[in-house]
């Protein structure tokens, strides 16, 4: 076959490599089975690779980062099962067509090539992203955040043995191990960092975490030079980790080693790190000038390490395939990758936002409503109550009422697990969780490592693998050190795989301010702005505790009918209160609804609650703000004022509808906003009114911009009783009156 003028330098490098290959009189090796499949899926990986620039060039395609020089990942591929769940790095080309390859019926090409075409009809993510990713081969597609991939496959690792542990269905087989691939720069990040020390830790205390992790090191993180033997340094020696390096230019070895490591971690259910020393060719992208930081002669020396090229030797060298054969192979899965790439180039792409948004957070309100409604085993839930069920218990407070909805979770949903720090035997720092591992033992409800990004990152696994996962972080500051887990991970899986994969979880916050005695930022963080604009998060933050039961049961139900990521913010200081306006009233306490009585008591996502009426303010708020507005409204209610009291219960999305329903019809809109001024709540509700056309007087009273300080002076910062009560009466007075506040 005649050469094309257009071949890249690359290329022209590895053809005469293969060329030069001597054929051994006397077979040097045998090949394995697997070897001449390998040579193919690194051809395709290579040439896709090439046509990804082709395309970007001709205005047509949209992804030139590469997997060229670390097409020995597919070797890990062909020593590994199709059913052992996948989570790839961008570089894994290789790796997806040999995947590709152990399936009947996939063409890893086409695949690919839509991707970077971003069509709609694209297997995975439908033209959103360009991702490897594929549900018929247990790939799970990763977006680009550096490593923020590594604490999911963490618990998709933990989940194989749990959800085997606990008998329930697990979309993976029971001796499946996750693999994991990473680069040597993303190995610095704090995220890889912290989920393999917690596969170590995980593994240390005896409990299963079959993981496989694949260092792939080229030695650059873009233009920056990983330090000689950096890599090993690192991971060769940890407890609980078993480590072993191997060379991309040795096919076999790559193969035999990856056989070794991952019989190991099946059998003993612990991880193991194969650390594969690549090249990368091309630069880091198509953008990236490789030139400007490397001499032209080390980089053409690199060509001698192709990974191609050393599986092409191996196959010369046993006899089984001449260099003449390779080099028109190679020709010929060009010539196809280029027509198959001009074929697909006249597909559809998305075409309108509501294409695009379609997979984000789908919503199917009656299925939820009646997995809420249906009555659980009776003898079961007496059971696991003990004989003392909650509906019998009389008025509960906030913390009781979680305390009691957590536990008919459980009793309903099998895979349903809780954990977190101190959750377990101490029972939470507020007690919230307190009895219920004794209730459902240690396997559902259990303590994490301190370390939030893997206790989302267990919850992200557990979630995809087919588990109900509700983990708590102790609190609302402590969620920062790991909210991309939450934006880049949970929040993106069902867009970036167009609805095949779903991570559900109820993610409890222990958050906001107004705690007495216990103070300080970050036991009172107010900022909830990290959560508010991420794509189809749910938000529940109940004030009193006659909505939070029903609001949990909503998120579990929600999660686990439509795979919904939910936020559950609940208020520290009102875990234990009881009374609003005199010590013994008991206002702020609620019965437990009985089953019979949960689809009346059921709270749909984003429905608000009008709890007092009144005509000449419309008080708009939620959680502590709830409170102290109630406590306001009485006050104006003595001089005249007579407040309408609005509780948004979910700050995601918002009940703006309704809101709006009732600002209409009073006229005097108050947003009694706990959050801070910039980037609080209360600025949704205001835009949300103004989109909606109201146009009456509108006020909002909002924490200051500042961190919350220790003692008595966090009162300055903080909306108060009194500020509520000014703010109203400001509303409602005439333009000339002076109200001397």
């Amino acid at each position: 076959m005649d050469e094309p003028d257009d071949l890249h330098e690359l290329e022209r490098a590895l053809l005469d490599g293969i060329r030069a290959s001597m054929s051994a009189s006397e077979p040097a090796v045998t090949a394995p089975h697997w070897l001449a499949p390998l040579y193919t899926a690194q051809v395709q990986s290579r040439v896709l690779d090439h046509t990804a620039r082709w395309l970007r060039g001709s205005g047509k395609g949209y992804y030139t980062i590469g997997s060229a020089g670390h097409e020995s990942n597919g070797a890990v591929a062909a020593a590994l099962r199709p059913t052992d769940p996948a989570l790839l790095h961008y570089r894994s080309g290789a790796f997806y067509c040999a995947r590709a390859q152990q399936r009947q019926g996939h063409d890893p090409v086409r695949d690919v090539l839509a991707g970077i075409l971003a069509l709609a009809g694209e297997p995975i993510a439908g033209g959103r992203h360009k991702v490897f990713g594929h549900h018929d081969l247990a790939v799970i597609p990763q977006t680009s955040t550096i490593a923020s991939h590594l604490p999911r496959a963490l618990g998709v690792a933990f989940a194989i043995g749990r959800a085997r542990r606990l008998g329930v269905a697990s979309a993976w087989p029971g001796d499946a191990i996750a693999v994991c691939s990473f680069g040597d720069a993303s190995a610095n990040h704090s995220t890889a960092q912290g989920a393999i020390n917690a596969a170590c830790y995980t593994a240390h205390s005896g409990l299963p975490v079959p993981v496989l992790f694949v260092c792939e090191d080229n030695g650059r993180g873009i233009s920056v030079p990983t330090p000689s033997g950096w890599i090993e340094a690192s991971f060769a020696g940890r407890p609980s980790l078993r480590y072993a390096k191997v060379d991309g230019t040795d096919p076999v070895g790559v193969h035999t080693v990856t056989s070794e490591l991952a019989a190991d971690v099946r059998a003993r259910g612990q991880p193991a790190l194969i650390h594969l020393r690549t090249v990368r060719y091309m630069g880091h992208a198509g953008t990236d000038v490789e030139s400007g930081y490397r001499s032209v002669s080390s980089i053409r020396a690199d060509y001698q390490l192709d990974p191609i090229l050393a599986t092409a030797r191996t196959l010369v060298e046993s006899g089984i395939r001449t260099p003449a054969e390779l080099v028109d192979e190679y020709m010929t899965i060009r010539e196809h990758v280029r027509k198959v790439a001009l074929d697909l180039a006249r597909e559809p792409t998305l075409l309108t936002p509501a294409e695009v948004a379609r997979p984000l957070a789908p919503r199917r309100p009656e299925l939820v409503a009646g997995r809420v409604s249906r009555r659980p085993d009776a003898e079961h839930r007496r059971t696991a109550f003990g004989g003392a069920l909650p509906e019998s218990e009389g008025a509960l407070t906030l913390a009781e009422s979680i305390n009691r909805a957590l536990a008919d979770v459980l009793v309903d949903e099998p895979g349903a697990i809780v954990f977190g720090e101190d959750v377990a035997l101490k029972g939470g720092v507020y007690g919230v969780t307190r009895g219920l591992q004794k209730k459902f033992g240690a396997a559902r409800v259990f303590d994490s490592l301190l370390d939030e990004q893997s206790i989302l990152g267990i919850a992200l696994g557990a979630g995809v693998s087919g588990l109900l996962p509700i983990p708590e972080i102790q609190y609302l500051a402590y969620l920062h050190n790991a909210e991309d887990q939450l934006r880049g991970e949970a929040a993106s899986l069902s867009f970036f795989s167009n609805g095949q994969y779903r991570n559900p979880m109820v993610v409890r916050i222990a958050g906001l301010a107004y705690q007495k005695g216990f103070g300080g930022h970050f036991h009172n963080d107010n900022a909830v702005g990290v959560l508010r604009d991420i794509p189809g998060l749910v938000i529940a933050s109940p004030g009193h505790p006659s909505d939070a039961a029903p609001m949990l049961r909503t998120c579990a139900a929600a999660a686990a009918a439509d795979g919904t990521v939910c936020a559950f913010l609940e208020p520290i200081a009102l875990y234990h209160t009881r009374d609003l306006h005199e010590p013994g009233d008991g206002v702020w306490t609620a019965p437990y609804a009985a089953p019979d009585a949960w689809a009346d008591a059921h709270v749909p996502i984003g429905s608000g609650r009008l709890v007092r009426e009144g005509d000449d303010v419309l008080i708009v708020t939620w959680a502590n703000g709830l409170f102290l507005s109630l406590r306001a409204a009485r006050r104006l209610a003595a001089s005249g004022i007579s407040c309408r009291v609005f509780d948004l219960r979910w700050l995601a999305p918002l009940p703006i509808d309704e809101v709006l329903a009732h600002a209409g019809e009073v006229g005097r809109v108050l947003i009694v906003d706990e959050t801070r001024h910039s980037g609080g709540v209360g600025e949704g509700v205001i835009a949300g009114l103004v989109e909606g056309g109201y146009a009456g007087a509108l006020a909002r009273v909002a924490a200051r911009d500042t961190f919350i300080p220790l003692g008595e002076a966090a009162n300055l910062v903080l909306v108060s009783e009194d500020e509520i009560v000014a703010a109203a009466a400001r509303l409602c007075a005439p333009a000339d009156m002076d109200l001397g506040l």
